[in-house]
């Protein structure tokens, strides 16, 4: 005889309580105004094009003999020929398929047949910045508000810039909420803290987060300020052991749920600069130390708002940060 499990009809259903929903990058095809690197400075050199995936859709980054990087869509308004296969003439980028040129703007300056180029045939070209050793695109017509800079002339500081060696299949906002996450600093970085907690002190603008940490990590010291800037920037700036140095991580947005992600490190010049370099790697060390101890959270997170308490005051702000950030995505027509 089969048996039968009765069940309590009256006990209700168990559900998942969700807090408020934070879009993500490409949802309704929009996308956060931010900042975002493209390559290395080093990738593209004089005379040089290379293609890139941003935003779901295709880009091309390259230098002209005027030196100046520049980033504009990668598809030829003529036929749709992929302009990274093409060629640098001068400091215009040529499709390899008819010969159209482009200048900066993205404007067509000749045809290969020589007809006149026609009025509304352009490229998007995207705000372009080359700076920390990176060539940045910001997703809009305008930038709205700068890549930070270090506390220092660059002419006094060394710097090192690297591809991080984890990419993550997450959105950048995504990462950089760790940042006001306190909650995680404390208890999966174990960081003892030495100063106040950070969470009483944070500085908010329309655009970025920054804090004061004072505290122990693997035995060393750091005294750092560090925070979010647009939805794509971790910077952070500070002592480790009580020598200046500053750490920036920069994501880049191929496609949805997906970053490439960048570290800058700086120090200040001596006359021994194989001593600052050896400085920069151990202060690099130090911090993917700390990085990797998230990358099998970040590698494996469904990340879904959920249940908050009151330890999560500076991240449930940031996540209204988030949420009223200005999206869009003026190259959409340009790039898929």
């Amino acid at each position: 005889m089969a048996t039968v499990i009765q069940t309590d009809t009256a006990q209700p259903r168990r559900r998942r309580l969700l807090g408020q929903h934070v879009p993500m990058e490409g949802e309704n095809g929009l996308y956060t105004q931010s900042w975002f690197p493209i390559c290395m400075s080093s990738d593209i050199g004089a005379g040089e094009v290379k293609g890139f995936p941003f935003l779901g859709g295709r880009v091309i980054a390259f230098r002209g003999t005027n030196g100046a990087a520049q980033v504009t869509s990668a598809y030829c308004p003529h036929l749709g020929a992929d302009i990274s296969v093409g060629k640098v003439v001068g400091n215009h980028v040529q499709c390899p398929y008819h010969m159209w040129e482009f200048n900066r703007d993205g404007i067509c300056q000749k045809t290969g047949s020589g007809d006149p180029a026609p009025r509304r045939a352009s490229l998007f070209a995207f705000p372009t910045q080359e700076k920390h050793g990176l060539i940045w695109a910001f997703n809009g017509e305008e930038p709205w508000f700068e890549i930070p800079d270090w506390p220092f002339p660059d002419a006094d500081i060394l710097t090192d810039t690297q591809e991080f060696p984890v990419p993550m299949n997450i959105d950048p906002w995504i990462i950089c909420a760790q940042t006001p996450d306190i909650q995680h600093l404390l208890y999966l970085h174990k960081f003892d803290l030495k100063g106040p907690n950070p969470e009483g002190n944070v500085a908010w603008t329309d655009h970025s987060m920054f804090y004061d940490m004072d505290g122990l990590w693997g035995g060393r010291r750091m005294t750092i300020r560090a925070g979010i800037v647009g939805t794509s920037i971790f910077f952070q700036t500070g002592t480790l052991d009580g020598r200046w140095f500053g750490f920036m991580t920069g994501m880049g947005l191929p496609a949805p749920s997906q970053s490439r992600m960048f570290s800058v490190f700086a120090a200040e010049r001596t006359e021994d600069e194989a001593e600052v370099r050896a400085f920069l790697e151990e202060a690099r060390l130090h911090e993917i130390a700390i990085a990797m101890e998230d990358s099998a959270i970040g590698q494996t997170i469904h990340f879904r708002v959920g249940s908050l308490t009151r330890a999560d005051a500076t991240l449930a702000r940031f996540l209204d940060y988030m949420r009223s950030f200005p999206r869009a995505h003026p190259s959409a027509e340009f790039i898929d």
